[in-house]
């Protein structure tokens, strides 16, 4: 199947959407009638996975024990089922045209993290934008990052308040405006703004003190130790390879088909589950606007470390005190 792409002719260097390729891919995904379904969305997602593999420096700390046991886990998992009062944890974020996937699924680990631990009490929104800025140790902004590299951040610098494009209510809402029904109204690419250590005009708290801090930065590695994980604590932040035929995703269980190597992408991984007819699936809040996928969320396959996705995931614990 993989051989495919030999047959299209798939260029990775293009920098407009070849929606001729892409009904290519979409054509062969629908009519394999495999796990899952494809659609051609008009947006070059080359611009968006920013994901870099870890080094030694970067590399987190592993855990390896954990409360639950392997019989405990539940056949299906769904936090937002499970802290209903957590506003983020069902909240997708549009990291519009910059590759900050980094960024944004670590903001996203740890504003969920920060209301489950807080038992709902502490609504915080972290801010991505403050990451892809000013955690110049995490990488190069909108040209990609380390994902691990933001809860060491998190854990030693802290991070401030951070919602959507336009909002007033937190300290640093992101720069870019969302890409609406999904990508014809994304703003061109640009660089990445300079670290301002200032909360926006208007908002009542100095940037010092709206800083929330991690207790803890590590890693967790294997399908049953991430599920523990989530199961214990909430959110992590996962990584994996990204192929062409990803970015036409519009339903069901993904696993790769087809198509050529982008990159790495950074995403927060929420749950899990089995379908119906039997097929285990990571449950996952991608960045990408609502109007992608599952109402913005997808479903991978689980079990085999699909892309990599099982290889480790990221995150850490919130410092409450």
């Amino acid at each position: 199947m993989k051989s495919l792409l030999f047959v299209l002719g798939l260029s990775l260097a293009l920098c407009n959407v070849d929606l001729e390729r892409h009904q290519k891919i979409v054509d062969y995904v629908n009519n394999l009638k495999t796990t899952w379904t494809a659609k051609v969305y008009p947006r070059d997602i080359q611009s968006l996975i920013g994901a870099w593999k870890d080094t030694e420096e970067t590399r987190l700390p592993q855990k390896t024990e954990f409360k639950t046991s392997n019989d405990e886990l539940p056949e299906n998992f769904d936090l937002r089922e499970a802290y209903p009062e957590c506003e983020t944890i069902r909240e997708i974020r549009d990291q519009s045209k910059c590759g900050s996937c980094w960024a944004f699924g670590g903001a996203e680990t740890m504003s969920d993290r920060i209301c489950i631990h807080s038992k709902g009490k502490l609504q915080t929104r972290v801010s991505a934008l403050d990451l892809v800025t000013c955690c110049t140790s995490c990488g190069d902004g909108c040209f990609g990052g380390y994902p691990s590299a933001v809860f060491s951040y998190w854990k030693t610098n802290g991070v401030v308040t951070g919602g959507l494009y336009g909002d007033k209510d937190t300290c640093k809402p992101y720069f870019l405006p969302p890409c609406d029904d999904h990508m014809h109204k994304c703003h061109d690419y640009q660089d990445t703004p300079e670290c301002v250590q200032e909360c926006q005009e208007g908002y009542p708290i100095p940037y010092d003190q709206d800083k929330s801090y991690g207790e803890s930065a590590y890693s967790v590695w294997g399908e049953e130790n991430i599920m523990k994980e989530i199961y214990e604590n909430g959110s992590v932040e996962g990584t994996f390879t990204v192929y062409e035929d990803f970015g036409d995703y519009a339903s069901g269980v993904y696993q790769h088909v087809t198509g050529g190597y982008l990159g790495g992408h950074a995403i927060k991984i929420i749950g899990w589950g089995v379908t119906e007819d039997g097929v285990k699936y990571w449950l996952i809040a991608n960045s990408w606007n609502e109007t992608w996928g599952e109402k913005g969320y997808f479903r991978m396959l689980r079990g085999n470390n699909e892309c990599g996705i099982e290889s480790s995931a990221d995150t850490g614990m919130p410092k409450l005190d």
